[in-house]
């Protein structure tokens, strides 16, 4: 039997993947062809989706990018026989750009069927979660310390700390929430693995439930990913089908209940404390802390609040050891991100890769420089918030202290690409517009001082102020950076702020107009 592999990620189908399975099908159905057609994840190689792979006795063989048009010719150049054509790339895990990587997060998507709790025991899931059950909790926690995960939503806490202090909380309920409201531009990794492996997350909840006490989970899923909220939702009642989830998980006697939450459109809701009051229907506000969400969270209960790809690592760490997944990366920064390239680049999309190589390899190697061909003069890593970082520190390497002590984050590790014609000062106004637009006005420094410097980036703009304009948008925010109640007014100066420091001359440029 003939399986062909037709990715049903929003990128893909963005780019055209419904048309081409439509033409797939009928195409198969005009020869008579008796075929299985099965919608995966995407590889991350966005610059060649739709990439579709047949798998036949001749093995698994990629094409792409197909269109719909296309396909006829395929069928006729005989590519369920691995037949030559020109759209044929061979075996996709074998392309330079894919095999020098280090898949760990993300070692199914692309490969399996998504909701499918057979293909994935099948490729190594669910081992971590057996192994958790004849684990003491505090094992559990301790092997995820070990491990040196750190969270992958921004703020890099370390996640068995984060664990260790629901644990230690009275008996009693306790909740486990994933923060999937991605709302960084540039960022795509959460929805690649829920769209991808939504099973590595139900596995991630499930273990960390287990691990601390909790017996009821919500995704905190952003209204604008509906394809995603599907597959979690397939995928979350296939695992109850196979007693992963409920009230006896895989006859342990431990009960763990898991549900899909969807947010509104809220880019604050992002942040920890006012996802919660989302949850609990309440409008997305920042909570003043302490006491902190470990310790009275979601309904005032102790609450585990980690993101997509934090909790989507938990199952391999398990099944493989802390040793293991500490084996990768540098100093503190251990394991391995899933960087998303973004921007002005010419081959956009994920990277998984240990901790340690530099933004160059990653923008020259991996992305291809940039799609205009022009030099890429800056990147920014981090999201809206993120530092703007020249093209002069380009061979820094990825790591959360290296990126901290030149003046940057790293974030959800999405990283947006600007060639030598980006005005920087045009996208430090960008940057304060957009904490002016998402702040939860719950705090004066963010919701007054993005709205102040918003203006004063207009009068600069407009040529008026001059320099004495600049200095108080400098001490503006520093005000910010200092006063304000969570990391949007907090993180609203780092753009504005490595702009001025690095490509001051833009800003003079329209002074002197």
């Amino acid at each position: 039997m003939t399986t062909i592999y037709v990715p049903g990620d929003s990128g893909a189908r963005a780019l055209g993947a419904e048309a081409v399975c439509g033409a797939i099908g009928r195409e198969a159905a005009a020869r008579h062809l008796d075929l299985t057609v099965v919608r995966n994840g995407s590889r991350g190689a966005y610059w060649l989706e739709p990439l579709v792979e047949v798998e036949g006795p001749h093995g698994r063989l990629a094409y792409g990018p197909v269109r719909a048009a296309d396909v006829p010719g395929l069928f006729a150049a005989g590519w369920l026989e691995g037949g030559a054509h020109r759209l044929a790339l061979g075996a996709f895990e074998s392309l330079p750009w894919f095999c020098g990587q280090q898949r760990l997060t993300f070692q199914r998507v692309g490969r399996t069927d998504p909701c499918s709790v057979a293909d994935y025991g099948a490729n190594g899931g669910y081992a971590g979660l057996r192994r958790a059950l004849s684990m003491d909790p505090a094992d559990i926690v301790e092997q995820i310390t070990r491990s040196g995960l750190r969270g992958r939503g921004g703020a890099a806490f370390p996640t068995g700390i984060k664990w260790k202090t629901v644990l230690g909380q009275p008996p009693g309920q306790k909740y486990i929430t994933c923060n999937a409201d991605e709302g960084d531009s540039g960022t795509f990794s959460d929805r690649m693995l829920m769209e991808g492996d939504p099973l590595s997350l139900i596995e991630g909840m499930s273990i960390a439930g287990i691990a601390v006490g909790a017996t009821q989970g919500y995704i905190y899923l952003r209204a604008e990913y509906p394809h995603a909220g599907r597959t979690l939702n397939r995928a979350i009642a296939a695992a109850y089908a196979g007693g992963y989830l409920g009230s006896d998980v895989l006859g342990s006697g431990r009960r763990f209940e898991l549900e899909v939450r969807l947010g509104a459109g809220a880019y604050i809701c992002g942040e920890e404390t006012s996802m919660l009051e989302s949850l609990e229907g309440r409008r997305g506000e920042v909570r003043v802390r302490p006491p902190l969400p470990a310790v009275k969270g979601l309904f005032g209960c102790p609450t585990v609040v980690n993101n997509v790809i934090t909790l989507a690592t938990v199952p391999l760490i398990l099944a493989r050891g802390a040793e293991f997944y500490a084996g990768f990366g540098t100093g503190k920064s251990r394991g391995t991100l899933p960087l998303q390239l973004a921007g002005n680049i010419k081959r956009g999309g994920l990277i998984e890769r240990a901790f340690g190589l530099t933004l160059r390899e990653l923008l020259y190697e991996y992305g291809g420089g940039s799609a205009s061909g022009r030099p890429i003069r800056a990147v920014q890593i981090g999201g809206p918030l993120g530092a703007y970082v020249p093209a002069a520190q380009f061979d820094l390497p990825i790591d959360y202290e290296a990126l901290a002590a030149s003046g940057a984050m790293l974030g959800h590790g999405g990283i947006v690409a600007f060639d030598d014609t980006v005005d920087m000062a045009r996208m430090a106004r960008y940057a304060m517009h957009f904490c002016a637009v998402e702040s939860c006005g719950k705090c004066t420094p963010c919701r007054i001082g993005s709205t102040r410097g918003v203006e004063l980036l207009d009068r600069i703009l407009a040529g008026r102020g001059g320099e004495h304009a600049l200095e108080r948008l400098e001490e503006l925010c520093e005000l910010m950076l200092q006063g304000s109640l969570c990391g949007l007014g907090g993180m609203t100066p780092f753009p504005v702020q490595s702009a001025l420091k690095h490509f001051r001359d833009d800003f003079s440029a329209h002074a002197q107009h």
